[in-house]
């Protein structure tokens, strides 16, 4: 007599049969992710090491300082969340917050709100300040704001990818510590690319992605954590409500135990190394000058070609460059163009400038003269006609 009944028949309809995978050459120019290093990717194909192997170790090690280097901070607990930039985004709130803490989140685009989604997720009390998309924030501002609502926290966007602004920061950590208040920043579109000096400005937490200014590819949530921060962490009347992101646990992986949390990907790592390394190498100042170098050359050309820049100069981004779509030009059809046409993407508006303005970004091993005089030169040889174009497409669909 059988013990166990027979097993059903295999199912083929999901058995797709497929050639090897084979993807086209892009130029990304839009909001991210941008080009990957070859070198970068050279790394991401050798072959993988365990995670607990000596020599990875020694990279985790060699990461985590040269992060604290692009980030210009001494933080300890500095690290890469095995995720994009959004989990390093949910890191800081969900090690930060418990139930009822007062969050302020100044919101001046799109990434603003997701702070305000996340931190109400971990049950904050949120309060929110605003300005419009295509401003910033005054000192002013957020020391009424600090003064009325006296939060545990303050998140902020440093360089906010929806909208092509770089909030100034000179004086906002120094009011954050006058109020007893965390400084948490979005730093995903600046570091590596845009002046950032954490330790000098007092911001408590930080977090980035991969993809960006670091010339790598999406996978890694670079995270870092200053003693303030540490100091509410160990002070938490439970545990932090999301296991995978617990910078608690993740210490004893990243700190000096090496106690294994969870499988890290060794790969991406090995790739954010190279990239970190080649970031070094250029010397972060010198990184810094490059993206303004080249930015500037793209304002310059646009402007020439009478398309409208939305951000004042003052408080342009360097990496993201956010540009009005003429009147009668179909944005996203001229996007689809240029990615059909010629393998160039640049990417839409979003929220309340989706429909309005085309994101142009610079960012890392993408931001060189060559690329901007590329997209100048389509643009002032293609859209004219492109927009031409667009009356008689609707006369004949009338």
């Amino acid at each position: 007599m059988a013990l166990f009944p027979p097993s059903p028949p295999v199912s083929d309809r999901h058995r797709l049969q497929l050639d090897p995978i084979a993807t086209p050459d892009r130029l990304l120019l839009g909001p991210g992710p941008s080009n990957a290093h070859p070198t970068v990717l050279a790394a991401l194909a050798r072959n993988p090491i365990g995670h607990l192997d000596p020599l990875y170790i020694e990279l985790m090690g060699e990461v985590q300082d040269l992060l604290r280097y692009a980030w210009q901070t001494e933080n300890r607990l500095t690290l890469p969340m095995s995720g994009t930039g959004s989990a390093a985004m949910e890191a800081t709130m969900a090690n930060m917050i418990e139930p009822g803490d007062k969050v302020l989140v100044a919101v001046m685009g799109y990434f603003g709100l997701r702070l305000v989604d996340m931190a109400e997720r971990y049950r904050a009390e949120v309060h929110t300040i605003e300005r419009p998309w295509g401003e910033a924030f005054s000192l002013e501002e957020l020391q009424a704001a600090l003064a009325l609502h006296q939060p545990a926290i303050l998140a902020l966007v440093h360089a906010e990818t929806s909208t092509g602004v770089l909030q100034p920061m000179e004086g906002i950590g120094e009011l954050c510590r006058r109020h007893g208040t965390l400084l948490i920043l979005d730093t995903v579109t600046s570091l590596g690319a845009v002046p950032v000096h954490l330790d000098a400005w007092g911001v408590d937490l930080a977090y980035s992605c991969s993809q960006k200014g670091l010339s790598c590819p999406p996978g890694l949530g670079p995270f870092t954590m200053g003693p303030r921060a540490e100091a509410k962490l160990s002070a938490r009347g439970g545990k932090v409500p999301n296991w995978y992101l617990d910078v608690s646990l993740l210490n004893q992986y990243w700190g000096s135990n090496r106690v294994y949390h969870h499988t890290a990907p060794v790969n991406m790592n090995f790739g954010m190394r190279e990239a970190l390394r080649l970031l070094a190498d250029e010397g972060i100042e010198n990184a810094w000058a490059r993206h303004r170098r080249n930015a500037e050359r793209l304002w310059v050309g646009l402007e020439r070609l009478g398309l409208e820049l939305h951000v004042p100069e003052s408080l342009r981004l360097p990496t993201l460059t956010t540009v009005r779509i003429p009147e009668g030009v179909d944005g996203r059809a001229f996007c689809l163009h240029l990615l059909n046409t010629h393998g160039i993407e640049v990417g839409g508006g979003l929220g309340a400038l989706a429909g309005k303005v085309w994101r142009i970004g610079l960012m890392g091993y993408n931001s060189t003269p060559e690329n901007v005089d590329l997209l100048l030169d389509l643009l002032e040889r293609e859209l004219p006609s492109f927009k031409a174009a667009q009356p008689a497409v609707a006369a004949v669909a009338a």
